[in-house]
């Protein structure tokens, strides 16, 4: 995405539903360059054009994987290799699915005497490799679309475990502090990942606030520390101040 890609959206989550006019207005380009802007980020998924404007897109359906792998991945990049810093030899992890995760993934690639559990194939193929990684992957149903792990079995797997960390990630956190998903058979793997780690960590970029979704995971304050690329927004400072999660910025390059 372009910097102006980033602030029409940004705009969009914050202020809902906006009219094209407006829009041109607030980043000095003509409507027709906005109209151009709107059909690349509507065939990204990332916006919803309405009567009148454009606003957030569905709650009920994700951004494809493929499009979500490729995108902000620099952002994605920082926060994985962030995280692994903070994972210390002969640790034991559970990482849950998600882009973000499997960034965590390649950055832990080089540690030594940790042992992860992951009902993420991707998560796994990327760990396996490593002669200093244990790797024990979940059973259950594999999606296809992104190679995760779900289902009751899954859940049952889980439950066998109790780590030193659990690093999930999330499709949208509210301002209150809500995290949201949209699978809720990934939801409910990712409360078992939550109540079987002793520490959670959660990995997100910036665009996960104000990003609505259908089911509810879960609160900030069952996070322990939050891995994110930009400081969190004014507007949802005071959930994170109440919940006393420790929040760590991967600072660009």
């Amino acid at each position: 995405m372009t910097p102006r890609h980033r602030r029409l959206l940004d705009h969009i989550r914050a202020h809902g539903d906006t009219s094209v006019e407006e829009l041109a207005k607030l980043l000095g380009v003509t409507t027709q360059t906005i109209r151009r802007d709107i059909r690349e980020l509507e065939d990204a998924r990332l916006l919803a054009r309405y009567h009148g404007g454009v606003g957030i897109p569905s709650t009920v359906e994700n951004i494809d994987y493929d499009r979500r792998r490729v995108m902000d991945t620099d952002a994605k990049r920082r926060i994985g290799q962030m995280a692994a810093a903070q994972v210390e030899p002969g640790r034991s992890l559970i990482i849950n699915i998600g882009t973000t995760t499997e960034e965590v993934a390649k950055a832990l690639q080089q540690h030594k005497g940790i042992r992860v559990v992951t009902n993420n194939l991707n998560v796994a193929s990327l760990l396996s490799g490593s002669g200093e990684v244990e790797v024990i992957v979940a059973g259950g149903l594999v999606r296809k679309r992104d190679r995760g792990i779900v289902g009751e079995a899954t859940i049952d797997f889980m439950r066998q475990f109790k780590v030193d960390i659990g690093i999930i990630g999330v499709s949208g956190i509210e301002n209150d502090g809500t995290l949201l998903d949209y699978d809720y058979r990934e939801v409910r793997v990712t409360q078992a990942i939550i109540e079987q780690s002793r520490e959670v960590w959660l990995v997100a970029d910036h665009t996960k606030f104000g990003r609505h979704a259908l089911v509810r995971l879960g609160n900030i304050a069952q996070i322990d520390k939050f891995i994110t690329d930009l400081p969190v927004p004014p507007e949802a400072l005071a959930a994170f101040d109440a919940a006393g999660v420790e929040v760590l910025v991967a600072p660009a390059e």
